[in-house]
């Protein structure tokens, strides 16, 4: 079932909202076999949230939104997006029969996010300029014309993000001691805070974690304190300027004790192969940030080594392989018979 039939009495949802789903949630919390080992860490958890309908866990929130919005009336749905978000809508949109239209920055989107917006039918326009500018533009139209805005400034996404802290806690008996994930617009760090605060006042968690968050160096302004007018990084999902959900990070990273830090490039890439190559897990490269921050908090002896820690992988690694295999050995041309390809593998 999807998280909407799961989790309804913990959502904003009554007998007159629409039941939609694509079954999205109830992704895996996948142990780790190899990098817990090599890091020392007893108990390394990954959430892998490409295992959603769409590839990324942006169908949690979306879901919720959209039927809000349909119950509201609604049948043109509205987004600016780097990729994840319009995908998510898209679909929904195709699921529901209503209009979805995407505004994404011009030559800022990975083309796998884009083919599955298009791929659902979405109306896209290209718009010059940054994610930021996108965003602010359609919020100004979705204040002057009949669309629902369904970025994470909807409140209705970030109902339906915090099931996954329901889900954690539901699988391994309680919170994590850390929980470490991207941080672009930053509505997924609010929304588990959320979750895990409302499960813990529930009775059905002992205690909250520490909220660990990972900005792409060349896009942090929650670690600079400042907005970045232009954001550069390889993980195009945390591309993002001038967060939209900015307060609701900042008061998961301090109410829980937890921190906000930036990692490179090269550390995201890094970690990014380590992953899929040492735990089978492909995950787009803004999923690999917070796992990059985990290695150096390791190494600076900054996290217990008998915590449970889970890593969230925000979205598949098919979402955008561009990056991911520029820093990968490409695969071997060769004009031979059996005997050729065992010389040349060595085998």
């Amino acid at each position: 079932m999807g998280v909407i039939a799961r989790y309804r009495e913990h959502l904003p949802v009554g007998p007159s909202t629409p039941e939609v789903d694509l079954k999205e949630g109830s992704t895996p919390l996948v142990p780790s076999l190899n990098i817990g080992k090599a890091l020392g860490l007893e108990h390394l958890y990954f959430k892998y949230e490409g295992l959603n309908p769409t590839g990324s866990f942006k169908d949690r929130g979306m879901v919720v939104a959209v039927a809000k919005a349909l119950e509201a009336g609604h049948r043109v749905f509205m987004c600016a997006s780097t990729g994840n978000t319009s995908a998510s809508m898209a679909a929904y949109a195709a699921r529901t029969g209503a209009r979805a239209i995407v505004v994404v920055p011009s030559g800022e989107i990975a083309l796998n996010k884009l083919s599955q917006a298009l791929m659902y039918g979405a109306k896209v326009v290209a718009l010059k300029g940054n994610f930021d500018h996108a965003l602010e533009t359609v919020r100004d139209l979705a204040s002057r014309y009949p669309v629902a805005l369904m970025n994470s400034v909807n409140p209705h996404r970030i109902e339906g993000q915090k099931t996954a802290a329901f889900e954690i806690v539901d699988e391994l008996g309680d919170a994590p001691d850390y929980l470490i994930l991207p941080v672009g617009n930053a509505g997924n760090i609010t929304a588990y805070w959320r979750g895990f605060r409302q499960y813990h006042a529930a009775g059905r968690a002992t205690r909250l974690p520490r909220m660990v968050g990972a900005q792409a160096e060349g896009a942090a302004p929650i670690v600079n304190g400042s907005p970045v007018a232009d954001p550069k990084t390889v993980a195009s999902a945390i591309k993002i300027g001038n967060p939209a959900s900015w307060e609701g990070a900042t008061s998961a990273r301090d109410e829980s004790g937890g921190a906000i830090s930036a990692v490179t490039d090269i550390e995201i890439l890094s970690a990014q192969i380590r992953l899929a190559g040492s735990e089978g897990l492909f995950a787009e490269p803004a999923s690999a940030a917070p796992l990059a921050l985990l290695f150096r908090l390791v190494r600076d002896g900054k996290i217990d080594k008998d915590a449970v820690t889970v890593v969230v992988l925000t979205g598949s690694g098919l979402k955008d392989p561009e990056a991911s295999l520029k820093s990968v050995e490409p695969p071997i041309e060769l004009d031979g018979d059996a005997r050729t390809l065992a010389k040349v593998l060595k085998l």
